[in-house]
């Protein structure tokens, strides 16, 4: 099975319609993409992975083809808001329980719901997890040098510079990909024309931009509380933006984890280290 064959639903949830990819059956799991990000980064994952299980890759609220709600940021863009769109996903989909996998915002989104909906959750896995133990080494030298993109992402013209036409949403988005890859040149020119589609779409910039506006202006509440969820952490070892050294507090806040470091990966290891990822998955949420 290939991308194109994939099977495309959408559903409204919370009064917003979420597009979403379903394959496979059996024990529920859901892959939650982050920025930037939407279904299409786990397109190598889908179809190994539904052998084993009902499979679920939603794009959330204002990425790519799902609705942009036109809420100030602090209101409908904060990890609450996302974790209350993971919960009505699974009730309108008849689920009790899920298994989850996440990277990146989706990681903080899916450790709120992990923090308000615990007995929802029957095993966790995270990608090089942003959590509270990073605390302030965002911003430390010289790391500070490569979160330039936060600060440009809260400026009002912003959505209008990277979508001044495709070639520039292209230039912007081909970059994250690449310099948060360990190959440089992984992505294929049709992955990156994927990826334009998606955030050409009417609003998607924003409502990918929109979850910076919100975390800078203090509206996540994901909490500090451990998460008690059985939890396997994948870490690359090349990953530039979340380096693996940020993987010493984890312990504190995931204290029935496990952290493995994967060789050779960098940010986007569904993409770099699909046959591994998806092993560790099969592995962790079947034994």
């Amino acid at each position: 099975m290939n991308d194109e064959q994939f099977t495309h639903n959408d559903i409204t949830v919370n009064g917003i319609k979420l597009h979403y990819v379903r394959e496979g059956a059996g024990e529920p799991l859901l892959l939650i993409h982050g920025w930037p990000g939407f279904w299409y980064e786990w397109h190598l994952n889908i179809a190994p992975l539904s052998a084993r299980f009902d499979v679920v890759v939603p794009d959330m609220r204002g990425f790519a083809y799902s609705e942009k709600p036109d809420l100030a940021p602090e209101v409908g863009y904060t990890d609450t808001a996302f974790a209350e769109d993971i919960r009505a996903l699974i009730d309108a989909l008849g689920f009790e329980k899920v298994n989850i996998v996440s990277h990146d915002f989706g990681a903080v989104w899916v450790q709120r719901f992990a923090r308000m909906y615990p007995e929802r959750l029957n095993k966790l896995m995270l990608f090089d997890p942003p959590y509270p133990g990073i605390g302030t080494r965002w911003f430390e030298l010289p790391h500070v040098f490569n979160v330039w993109y936060q600060i440009f992402h809260q400026q009002p013209w912003a959505e209008d510079l990277v979508g001044s036409s495709r070639e520039a949403t292209k230039i912007y988005v081909r970059h994250f990909l690449s310099e948060w890859s360990a190959d440089k040149n992984l992505w294929t020119d049709d992955e990156i024309e994927k990826y334009v589609d998606a955030y050409s779409q009417p609003g998607a910039l924003r409502g990918g931009f929109n979850c910076y506006h919100a975390v800078y202006r203090g509206a996540n509440a994901s909490g500090t509380a451990p998460i008690e969820t059985s939890t396997r952490i994948l870490w690359g070892d090349s990953d530039s933006i979340l380096p693996f050294a940020w993987s010493d507090k984890i312990p504190e806040f995931f204290p029935n984890s496990e952290v493995k470091k994967i060789e050779g990966a960098g940010h986007f290891m569904m993409r770099e280290k699909p046959d591994i990822v998806n092993a560790e998955i099969v592995d962790f949420m079947s034994s």
